[in-house]
């Protein structure tokens, strides 16, 4: 865990050609979407393969879970972290405005993740210190990623569905009968919300700096991990 960040670096490095290649992907799928009202199958799963990988990488870089994230794109890892999506029909109005729908999610998942990475020194010498993340720190963390993967999604036309859910779900007749992790359904205590709350305050005070997961168009609808991001 000590050399967490700096093991990451060959990974922030693939990131960022990756990105460069889902911006120039995600403009070709926007003209694509207008035409067809959907996205054409190899531009939605090379950015659903993207967002996969920044799902693993994000994940692993916030101590959501402890194995070295593997360098693949596009077939299945075998990784805790798994991102889902499927192709479906879109709105063509609402690609045409998506820009502008997408603003008040974008600012809370800006905010959450950036107020996770201002006071990031803090959760990471307290995962040091016990050993392992507690647990209202552990769901808030992957409530946060969680939400800003899938207002990536959303940004990036994988789903018509906005952003929801940011304190987590609720326990109710609509949870899955089988559970896939004890992150999905995602149920976040009371002081995982309060924690949830003290990352956008952080990232209000950070003046939204401090994150290299922050902006929509670099990240997923759905994201799900043993011990990391749930749908």
């Amino acid at each position: 865990m000590l050399l967490r960040l700096p093991l990451l670096v060959p990974h922030a490095v693939v990131l960022f050609f990756l990105s460069l290649a889902a911006f120039l992907t995600a403009i070709v799928g926007w003209f694509a979407a207008l035409v067809l009202g959907r996205l054409p199958e190899p531009v939605f799963r090379y950015l659903a393969a993207y967002l996969a990988y920044e799902a693993r990488v994000g994940a692993s870089a916030m101590l959501l879970v402890d194995r070295y994230p593997p360098f693949a794109l596009f077939h299945d890892t075998g990784y805790a972290v798994r991102f889902e999506n499927r192709p479906t029909h879109l709105n063509r109005l609402a690609v045409l405005f998506r820009i502008v729908l997408i603003i008040p999610a974008w600012i809370i998942a800006s905010l959450a993740m950036s107020g996770w990475w201002t006071l990031g020194l803090i959760w990471w010498l307290i995962t040091l210190v016990l050993g392992r993340m507690p647990a209202a720190l552990h769901s808030a963390s992957v409530a946060a990623l969680r939400y800003h993967l899938r207002t990536s999604a959303y940004w990036l036309l994988l789903t018509p569905a906005y952003p929801k859910r940011f304190f987590g779900d609720e326990p109710g007749a609509g949870d899955p009968v089988e559970r896939y992790s004890h992150s999905r359904p995602l149920l976040v205590s009371t002081g995982g919300k309060w924690l949830l709350v003290l990352f956008l305050v952080a990232g209000v005070v950070g003046g939204g700096r401090g994150s290299t997961y922050t902006s929509p168009h670099e990240e997923t609808d759905t994201a799900r991990t043993g011990s990391g991001a749930g749908r």
